[in-house]
């Protein structure tokens, strides 16, 4: 799982602790990534899996996972969340932001919340999406998640552009999950126009799997592969490696494959 949330009623570490507890039988490891000149704007990864799981192979694909985490949505199209604005239905709530066409094939189940608010989960075959959007202005936020992608038919590059288009965020941070890291690095460019990346960094995770973020602003600040020291603490680690994307950002791109 991951996160980029900057704050819990716990630290990290009390929650990876927790999480132990549950998951003590199988390898777990913890990361976070991001700029510690930059607060509030890091990765947080939990990662466990059963020790019995065959290694992988060369071909080996569980599928793409992309998270995607917006804030200082548009006010103007915020709007739509909040009850008052129409007493919209959710399916009319989800027609009027653009959610219905991030990936139009899912069958989707969604709810609108009292007095603002919005959640929606969707599904095709063993791929499945969730959005969740708190609107208020000040700390608008608006999470997305999409796992199981087959990438032939469902082009990453393109949801993001959707995502965006649905808010106009402020700011946004990108995930990718997969056990395939040619496809998680490889480029295949996608004009993020307006957002240039603030910092990028790559995990390799137990299991064969890799996780790609990137942090993106409205700003006029440059890209740049931030590294954070390597600090050890009782139940999980912080990213310490900087390691060379090989040509796989170019901003202010979003590259996927």
């Amino acid at each position: 799982m991951g996160s980029s949330s900057p704050s819990s009623p716990f630290g990290f570490s009390e929650e990876v602790a927790m999480l132990n507890e549950f998951f003590g039988d199988l390898i777990a490891e913890a990361y976070v990534i991001g700029d510690p000149v930059v607060p509030n704007r890091n990765w947080h990864i939990y990662s466990a899996m059963s020790a019995e799981r065959k290694p992988l192979m060369n071909g080996d694909d569980d599928g793409v996972t992309l998270e995607m985490c917006m804030t200082r949505l548009d006010r103007e199209k915020a709007g739509v969340f909040f009850k008052g604005s129409g007493n919209y239905t959710a399916q009319e709530v989800r027609n009027l932001s653009g959610i219905s066409d991030i990936i139009p094939s899912h069958v989707t189940c969604d709810f609108e919340f009292d007095p603002c608010g919005y959640s929606m989960n969707g599904i095709e075959g063993p791929a499945y999406s969730t959005v969740h959007v708190t609107p208020e202005d000040g700390f608008s936020y608006w999470s997305y998640e999409a796992m199981g992608l087959d990438t032939g038919s469902v082009k990453l590059e393109a949801v993001v552009r959707r995502l965006l288009r649905c808010f106009s965020p402020g700011e946004f941070s990108i995930a990718v999950t997969c056990r395939c890291v040619s496809r998680c690095l490889a480029v295949e460019d996608a004009d993020v126009e307006g957002y240039p990346c603030q910092n990028t960094g790559n995990q390799e995770l137990p299991g064969g799997w890799w996780v790609v973020h990137r942090n993106y602003s409205a700003s006029n600040k440059e890209c740049g592969v931030k590294t954070a020291p390597r600090v050890s603490m009782q139940g999980w680690k912080e990213v310490a490696e900087e390691e060379e994307m090989g040509g796989a950002v170019t901003c202010p791109y979003v590259s996927f494959a």
